[in-house]
């Protein structure tokens, strides 16, 4: 284990189609960053917010560069492959969890039996909304179990992050400020508390809640995700990434500005429910938070 608390980094969403997912993100209120190429195959379009963590929409954008990485032993692109070819096109596949030392990390997960394969090291530019782009580094290490397919953590190192001001991008129509909780699914939450706190260096709160230190990620069984959020949890599973909930300003201007867009959702306590759609591979989770 860690002896600190990883905080949450961003969240890894399978589309089958970037142009997709940009057009159900910008109808939700969301600004989407211009496309980043990785050089292994895969594109995304991310999703910014000011509390500094991010959404990652991501798709095969070179189909034979990606099968090249998966038999090079390029863990990100094969476990993408394996979600896809599982769940389909469209989820929501990886937790990823900041961290200063991801080569200490892979130690800890291969130590712990919980390691998903090697480190993976690389760069890509990174483009602004105005066209000024920098070089964005990164060194992963990864994580899951033979029991939680249908899943994956990782801990990202940002070796040289953009020196970019972001605050265009993150200035989103519906209000939102940044993710307060991630939601997963399992048949068994107590079977997946030794990945999840290997992972994000957080020991297991009351029920199956993990503190991120800013955020929460919770497992919940199918019945209690169905009756707190009032979504079908889908087809049994040992651990599935399920929602996103989002902190907004103010929930009535959220709710009006998805009116105004024709996106169908639904009220849950205090929450702002929309189902997974095309391009939204999990349910987005609006919540007012002072």
């Amino acid at each position: 284990m860690t002896s600190s608390t990883h905080p949450l980094d961003h969240l890894v969403l399978p589309t089958a189609s970037l142009a997709v997912a940009r057009a159900r993100l910008a109808s939700l209120g969301f600004i989407v960053a211009p496309t980043g190429i990785h050089p292994f195959g895969t594109e995304n379009c991310c999703v910014f917010f000011p509390d500094g963590t991010y959404l990652e929409p991501l798709a095969i954008g070179d189909e034979q560069t990606a099968a090249r990485a998966i038999a090079d032993g390029n863990v990100f692109v094969a476990r993408d492959r394996l979600y896809r070819a599982s769940l389909g096109d469209e989820g929501f596949s990886a937790v990823v969890l900041g961290t200063g030392d991801a080569d200490a990390d892979h130690a800890r997960y291969v130590s712990a039996g919980l390691s998903a394969g090697d480190v993976l090291s690389f760069s890509r530019a990174f483009t602004d909304a105005d066209g000024k782009s920098d070089m964005a580094s990164f060194k992963l290490a990864f994580a899951s179990g033979p029991w939680a397919t249908d899943a994956f953590l990782f801990a990202c190192e940002r070796i040289n992050a953009p020196k970019i001001d972001r605050t265009a991008l993150q200035a989103h129509a519906n209000g939102v400020t940044g993710i307060v909780e991630i939601v997963a699914v399992s048949d068994a939450p107590s079977t997946q508390a030794l990945l999840i706190s290997a992972v994000a260096g957080s020991k297991q709160e009351s029920g199956a809640v993990f503190d991120l230190s800013n955020a929460c990620l919770t497992v919940l069984d199918p019945a209690a995700f169905t009756a707190r959020f009032k979504i079908a949890a889908g087809a049994p599973t040992k651990l599935r990434f399920a929602a996103i909930v989002f902190s907004v300003r103010t929930a009535d201007a959220t709710a009006s500005l998805l009116a105004h867009n024709s996106i169908e959702h639904d009220i849950a306590g205090n929450d702002i429910v929309v189902q997974p759609a095309s391009g939204q591979g999990a349910a987005f989770i609006f919540r007012e938070i002072p």
